[in-house]
Order: C-alpha cells, then structure tokens, then sequence
C-alpha cells in the first residue's frame, strides 16, 4: 500500500472553542510568536512535527530543536512546526473535548503531518513519548500503525541506547540531526512522489544510512536476562550504525532569528554552539565519549550570528554553548569581541560549562559585562584521587585560584556539582563534598572578608552506555541515602549554614539507570508504567515511583535489581550496535579507572 497523501485537519476552531478557554496558561498552546515559521501545509511535499517531550518554556529552551526548525522550513518543499506535551491541566480538556494534540504554528492535527520526530534527552522524557502519540491518536506501538498513520522518527542523546523504545519508534536517528534529517527528508520525499510504501522507505533508509536504526527490521534472542544474539531479519542490512557527524561546524546553520516566546521559557538567550566534543572524557559521559570529534566554530562566526540573533529577538545575554567552553582555544578573543560590542547595550554574556583548568583564572578578568550572580562549576568528585579514577584531573589548587579569582571580579555565589557513586568512592570522598564546598566559600574572606553563599547540587551516579562504567551496575539504594546522611552531618559538625545542598530525587536515578542501559524488553515495562498513569517523570510533583515498581513488578521484574546489574566481558551490551567507541577503547578507561580505584573485579573487560 502506497503512502498517504496529506488530508491535514488543521484544528484552530477546535483548539480555540473548547480548549484554550479553559486551561491555565494558554500562552503555552497558541503559536503566533515572533519569528515563528508559518508555511500552507497543503502545498508543500512533506510536513513535519517538531516533538518535544515537555512543556512549551523547556523545549523553547532547547537549542537543538531551534536548529532542526530552521533547516527543514530553509528546504523550499517542506515545513516544520513545533508540538510540545500539553501539562497535566491541558491534558484533561484535550481528552474531555476530543481536542487532537496539534501544531503550534498551522494548529494542524499532528497525526495528519507527515512525519512526527521526538527529540528525546533523557530516560525520562519516555512516557511523555508514549502520551504524545495517544493524544495524537497515533497508535502506540510502531508494528500497529499503518499508511495513514506519521512516521515516527527518534533522536538526541536517547538515540544511542535506543532499545527501551523501540517498539514504538519507527526509525532513529544516531548522532547529529541537522545534515543527517535532510537525508532522510528527501529520500521521504522520492519514496512519497513514487507511491512508495512505508516499509519500503524504512528498508532503503536502513540500507542507504549508516546513521539509521529501525528497530522493526532487527531481532534479539535471549538467554535469560543476557542476550545471546542480535541480528538482522535480511541479509543485506548492516548490524551496525554510526553516530552522523556534521564535519564543518563553522557551516552548520546557526538561526538567524529564533522565536520569542509568549510563555516566559528557562531559557531566553542568544544561545550559539561554539565547539562540539569535548577534549576531557569524563569516565561517567556518555557525550564526551559519543560526540566526537572535537570541532570549532570560528569567532568571526560567532560574533556574526550573536549581532544577528540580537537584533531578531532583543534578548539580554548572549550564552555560549558546548559541552566544555573553558576548552574553546580562541575564547578570551572571542569573549573580548563579544564584550566590545554588547557591553554598551547593557547585555549580558554567560559562558556555562566551565571546566577548572589554568584558563578559567583568567576568565572572571575579561567577563566585565557578565552579570555576577553567579559561578557554576562542575567539580563531580570532592578528592583529587577519586577524579583521576574518573578522569577528571583537576586540582583543588587549579580549583581555589578559579573560585578566588571570581571573587576578586565580583561573583558573590558559587554553585558546586557533585557526583556520587564512583567507583573506589569511600566515606572520606563523600564526607569531602561538604568540606570542599566549607573551603570554597570561606575562600572570598581573602577577597572581602565575607563568607559566600554556596549553593551544591548533588546526584548519584546514573552508569551510561558507551561509557568505561557503563559495565557497572549503580550503587543500591541505601548506599545513597546514607551518603546524603553523612553529607548533611558533616555540614553540621562544620556549623555550615552558608552551603545549601541539593540531593538528586534516588528513585528517579535507579530509573534512569535501568532504562538507560536497558534491552527492548523494558518496552513492556514503560507501556505498562504510562498506562498506569506515569507522566512527567522528571518532575517532583508528577513522579510516581509506586507506578513503576507495580508496572516492574507486573512483569516479574524489579527496578532496583536491574539499576544494580553489571555486564560481563563477553556479554552482547543492548546498546553496542548504537554508534559510539568500540569495546576495546572503552575497556582501557574502564581497566585504568579500576586500577587506580584499587578495584579489579573479575568483570573488568580486559579481554577486548
């Protein structure tokens, strides 16, 4: 059966008569901002959705979604319009009134566009997925949908460790979207001029891409809860994917004019990518280790396209972005420049993914314009012993003469993030987190004679696929609640109220980790979960834990087992297929993390 042609409902009656009057914040559901793309559907080869898996003010604040927005609607033959997962009030009306879930930009049902393309971040975000397609009316599986239904296509980070959704996405996309998503557009495009069927597209999209995993295609065989096989159901589709990689930074699109938002988004900033990779491989990083390699933009580019994107939106702070800015090799230029310019108009500059290193002394001298509320560092481990095991080789010495430094430019709050878990990790390294942080703020008394405000945010280690620990299994339960017991004594015994600590919700770590690393079996388990009434995941108020273990438990399985399991050498992983390093150079970080910890189990993989 051929592909459909488009019949686009386009709702706008629907969504103004018996929705928008009766929700909370209908700034969130109406479109129309500034510098919205707006394109007749019914004229254009291929329509995509632009899904998001959370609310309207953190997907607006997601930069890679912005992107994706401008490279499909710059393709003259195809449109892409933003749909974002209605919050638990609007919810309630759309499925009261029968209101479909929709686009913002048209209000076009999202079930009649084209392709539906989820931009999944986080473990999370999955049962938001799943309720996305149901308030489509989209059925939830992938094996379920015929000709008439989108093609559901998955990407981010997620992508990698794609098997706890794989029943219910048709295709994934592995590694950057902007190039690899017109590739797949326009083979849509020729598949959809020709009459071509949707499993046909699927197949040649498979064969044709190396970035390309359509689960619906492949097959495992079990042997208990190991996996014994993996393989193709044909004999010409490979049995391997590879991460797409956008090869010319300086090329990639940067969005002249990103929207406004009406809703008051997490975010609103020039946001500019300025590097991808990162030069450090954090052992815990799935992004260090998957998005290689390490490529800049140019500052004439940079500065360029921060003017631009100034004077389309009137944003007040220009944030650079990457996984590690400190690494950037022209950034006291860049942000020289950048000050010369955007200071006299009173905007701001912040530079987030600071890592402690002998540049970031000099950083708090040139950053005249940013606003002092604040310095974030990410210090993950409180002893220098416990960073080399994870790779992070810094210094408390390289640490204190940052932090000083700032207080010297005017910072009066510092916020500090730690990780715990680590392998070789002891009472003393956890103990160490409030000392460290006691250490950091009584450091302004040289500068000022005042203690700073400390605010440290700490989680429990989430063991990540293509990374060295991702053979590991988390530590259980009590292990973490009496390390946030030992922390909050020794703030105590330190008579510490100046720190603030922040612990990680424990029961949304043990998820994160048995879906992260889980096989496609877990789809069960998330279906079951979101049926149960599981939704927004990530957020406190919304987060059952009771819903998963039953939803666990309804398939003879337990959360907090699988979060603890480990992987054997020459055990088939759920996710080595998914592009990212092989076996082997994993394996090296892993054997020298545990060597240096004075751990060496029987499980090291040093047989690759």
């Amino acid at each position: 059966m051929p592909m459909r042609q488009k019949q686009i409902r386009v709702v706008k009656e629907l969504v103004e008569q018996k929705f928008l009057p009766f929700v909370r914040r209908p700034s969130r559901y109406i479109g129309g901002e500034v510098n919205q793309i707006k394109k007749d559907l019914h004229s254009l080869d291929i329509s995509v959705g632009l899904c998001f898996p959370d609310i309207y003010e953190i997907g607006m604040s997601y930069t890679g979604m912005a992107v994706l927005y401008e490279v499909v609607n710059r393709l003259d033959w195809a449109a892409a319009e933003r749909v974002f997962v209605p919050w638990t009030d609007a919810e309630q009306v759309m499925r009261k009134n029968d209101v479909p879930l929709y686009s913002l930009e048209s209000m076009a049902a999202a079930a009649d566009l084209d392709i539906l393309g989820f931009s999944m971040t986080n473990e999370m975000c999955f049962t938001n997925v799943l309720n996305m397609l149901d308030l489509a009316g989209v059925p939830i599986r992938s094996a379920e949908r015929d000709e008439k239904c989108p093609l559901i296509i998955g990407g981010g980070q997620i992508a990698n460790s794609a098997e706890p959704m794989s029943k219910f996405i048709d295709m994934f996309v592995l590694g950057e979207g902007e190039e690899a998503l017109v590739k797949i557009l326009e083979l849509f495009r020729e598949f959809k001029q020709k009459g071509g069927a949707r499993k046909e597209f699927l197949v040649e999209a498979a064969k044709r891409f190396e970035f390309v995993y359509v689960p619906s295609l492949y097959e495992f065989e079990y042997d208990g809860e190991k996996i014994k096989s993996f393989k193709a159901k044909q004999d010409d589709l490979a049995t391997s994917f590879k991460n797409a990689v956008v090869e010319d930074l300086d090329s990639a699109v940067i969005p002249p004019a990103p929207i406004v938002p009406f809703a008051e988004a997490v975010h609103e900033r020039i946001s500019i990518e300025i590097m991808r990779g990162c030069p450090g491989r954090c052992r815990f990083c799935q992004a260090s280790f998957c998005r290689r390699p390490i490529r800049f933009r140019s500052v004439d580019k940079i500065v360029e396209a921060a003017k631009e994107i100034y004077h389309a939106t009137g944003f007040d702070t220009v944030s650079l972005l990457s996984l590690s800015t400190a690494d950037y090799p022209e950034l006291e230029e860049l942000v020289v420049r950048l000050n010369e310019y955007f200071a006299p108009k009173r905007v701001g500059l912040s530079l987030p993914s600071l890592r402690v290193k002998e540049q970031l002394e000099l950083l708090p001298k040139l950053m005249t314009s940013v606003r002092k509320g604040g310095l974030t560092i990410a210090v993950e481990a409180a002893s220098e012993k416990l960073r080399k095991v994870i790779n992070k080789p810094i210094t408390n010495a390289d640490l204190f003469a940052a932090v000083e430094a700032a207080y010297k430019e005017g910072y009066q709050l510092v916020k500090l993030y730690f990780v715990v878990g680590f392998p070789g990790e002891t009472e003393d390294d956890i103990k160490e987190i409030a000392n460290l942080s006691y250490e950091i703020a009584r450091l302004r008394r040289k500068t000022d004679n005042k203690t700073a405000n400390v605010n440290v945010a700490v989680s429990w280690l989430v063991p990540k696929s293509h990374t060295p620990f991702g053979w590991l299994g988390q530590k259980d339960k009590t292990y973490f609640e009496n390390a946030r017991s030992i922390i909050l004594k020794q703030k105590r015994e330190l008579n510490a109220k100046f720190l603030q600590f922040k612990f990680h919700h424990i029961e949304t770590s043990i998820l994160e980790s048995c879906m992260g690393t889980a096989d496609r079996r877990m789809c069960d388990v998330i279906e079951t979960a979101w049926k149960g009434g599981a939704k927004f995941d990530l957020w406190t108020e919304c987060f059952n834990y009771d819903i998963w273990k039953e939803a666990f438990a309804a398939h003879g399985l337990d959360p907090e087992r699988l979060a603890q399991r480990s992987y054997a050498a020459e055990e088939i992983l759920p996710w080595q297929h998914l592009g990212g390093p092989d076996k082997k150079s994993l394996a090296g970080h892993f054997k020298e993390a545990m060597d240096i910890a004075g751990q060496n189990p029987d499980r090291t993989p040093a047989a690759f």
